[in-house]
């Protein structure tokens, strides 16, 4: 039996121009594109998916799959996301063994970078395991929201002899870590930086970077706080969703 190949195809933040040269080469040698419906109305990001399969690949094959729904208010945070990842994973291998023949090639299209917050990868490592779904796997890296945020804001990720740390919303809202000034912060849906006024930080924040629509604020956090959640809740009110992200440092 001829493995399948499966590609983790990184297309960037939202700007089509982010798409690399090794990105478009894989998307021409993939047979069919695969895609977990999440069931939200994101427009703007179908539409650019779409635009780059109709430039790069005319005449492209889509599959998709329903993406199981996720348990949000589980208090084992963890545990609930393990289980909704194997329950992806069984759509996931449902599509491959029904749409994909031995030794061709299916591709995912992952926002950003297919190895920085993003669940595809673990999906397609749990496939892996699995009797008689033999594949093989090829991630191609994306330009990440963290490196579009730190470009639009003309500042460098890191400062000399000092690390940084990416982190959640979540885990910023328990604590700042120890012996680290700077943090990138995703999936922060409760605007954990107001957590943290009166540290001297500066913040470095975009939402939907990359596109049209991108918003971009930076100063003193004590000075512009709560203008950025201002401007936040006015987005996601106007377009139904928010993708952000930001540096902090002190």
């Amino acid at each position: 039996m001829t493995a399948r190949k499966i590609l983790l195809i990184g297309i960037g933040a939202g700007d089509p121009g982010h798409l690399t040269i090794q990105a478009v080469e894989a998307l021409r040698r993939t047979d069919v594109f695969f895609v977990l419906d999440k069931g939200e109305v994101k427009q703007e990001l179908v539409d650019l998916r779409q635009h780059i399969l109709d430039t790069y690949v005319p005449g492209h094959r889509v599959v998709t799959g329903r993406d199981p729904e996720r348990d949000r208010t589980a208090e084992a945070y963890v545990e609930a996301v393990d289980d909704w990842r194997r329950r992806r994973a069984d759509v996931c291998e449902a599509m491959f063994r029904a749409e994909l023949a031995d030794g061709g090639t299916g591709a995912f299209l992952v926002w950003g970078d297919p190895t920085l917050y993003d669940s595809t990868l673990a999906i397609v490592e749990d496939l892996r395991s699995r009797d008689g779904l033999h594949l093989e796997i090829e991630v191609i890296p994306g330009i990440s929201s963290v490196s579009a945020l730190v470009a639009r804001h003309q500042v460098s990720l890191t400062q000399t002899s000092k690390p940084v740390q990416v982190t959640t919303g979540r885990r910023l809202a328990h604590a700042w870590p120890s012996d680290v000034d700077d943090l990138v912060v995703m999936l922060d849906g409760q605007t954990a930086f107001t957590e943290h006024l009166g540290t001297g930080a500066t913040i470095y924040w975009g939402a939907y970077l990359g596109t049209p629509d991108e918003l971009l604020i930076a100063g003193p956090l004590d000075e512009v706080a709560d203008e950025i959640v201002k401007t936040r809740a006015e987005a996601r009110e106007r377009k139904g969703w928010i993708m952000d992200t930001y540096l902090l440092r002190r």
